[in-house]
């Protein structure tokens, strides 16, 4: 009896000692938040934004680090390899799980099957905008240079296959134009050139091209949103110019890597909704031009899905490749 009874207490040890670091106390350790662009654009301002009070709530720093290139697949493959225990997680935004993934078939991950989502923290509209030496400064008139001068233009976006690319794309289709794309590291380098007059387009998030339009250093033309905004009032969108299909909003949520356990999973999504719930930080994320979501880890998922499917479709319509 007594070595049955040493036995069953050496199993239970061993049991106790593989257990995985998720089952203890979690997070024992800080958070690194993987954001895959580079520094300056929305999906780093927004994860900036949020990073300090996730990680006061979670009671562990919440690390931010940008792992940018490949139109955010570089930082996303890292992720999707990271181990699922809690402690590495990503900003998972429309570039990275739909449109880089619908027009690279070998972006190397899976946008479905590959992550966990857990919170969509906020949707943002894009703006289509130029280097005030541009000689239009109104929808109209830009259509109309384009067409006049075809070839002579170039945009930047933040990567091939980001939602900069894909909706530039999709625009140029739909309206008949001749631009030339330039891709860089992220939204940041990449506005960076069209400011300093390097490239003369551009199609970025409102969030991070908002500043240079405020500052007179970028003219916006047309904006990607279900409404004019309030930060761009005498700015159309795209659907009152003829293109309400190029009217797709951004979004920036929260991924984990595939196989994180769902108890980890909740937590941060609880903790997130909590965030967003704080005055100050609602008010500096719509202060970018954005909206807050802040929804379940299903209804992310689906979203991510649902826009997934938009763009493969569009990439086989307008036959896009890399």
């Amino acid at each position: 009896m007594q070595r049955r009874q040493l036995m069953a207490l050496a199993a239970a040890s061993a049991a106790t000692a593989a257990a995985p670091a998720w089952a203890q106390a979690w997070p024992s350790r800080p958070i690194r938040l993987i954001v895959p662009f580079a520094p300056g654009g929305t999906t780093d301002i927004i994860a900036r934004v949020v990073a300090e009070p996730l990680g006061r709530v979670l009671g562990r720093p919440v690390v931010v680090d940008n792992k940018g290139g490949a139109g955010g697949a570089i930082g996303a493959q890292e992720l999707a390899r990271a181990a699922p225990d809690g402690y590495t997680l990503g900003m998972g935004t429309a570039s990275t799980t739909a449109a880089n993934p619908a027009i690279n078939k070998k972006v190397g991950y899976d946008p479905v099957a590959d992550f966990a989502p857990i919170v969509n923290i906020a949707a943002t509209p894009n703006v289509l905008a130029v280097n005030p030496a541009v000689p239009a400064k109104d929808y109209a008139a830009f259509v109309a240079l384009i067409k006049r001068e075809p070839g002579k233009y170039s945009y930047a976006s933040p990567g091939t296959g980001s939602i900069g690319h894909l909706q530039m794309e999709l625009f140029k289709s739909l309206a008949g134009l001749f631009i030339t794309h330039i891709p860089y590291r992220g939204a940041g380098p990449a506005l960076n050139d069209v400011v300093a007059g390097q490239v003369p387009i551009i199609f970025d998030n409102v969030p991070s091209a908002l500043p240079f339009i405020q500052g007179g250093k970028l003219a916006p033309i047309v904006v990607a949103s279900s409404a004019r905004l309030k930060e761009l009032p005498a700015t159309p969108t795209f659907a009152e110019v003829g293109l309400e299909q190029v009217n797709r909003m951004a979004y920036y949520g929260i991924l984990a890597p595939k196989g994180t356990p769902a108890a980890i999973v909740e937590q941060i999504n609880a903790a997130m909704l909590k965030v967003l719930g704080e005055p100050v930080v609602k008010k500096r994320i719509e202060d970018t031009g954005s909206i807050v979501i802040g929804n379940s880890p299903q209804a992310f998922a689906q979203q991510i899905r649902d826009e997934l499917a938009v763009y493969q479709r569009v990439v086989a319509r307008q036959k896009l490749s890399i």
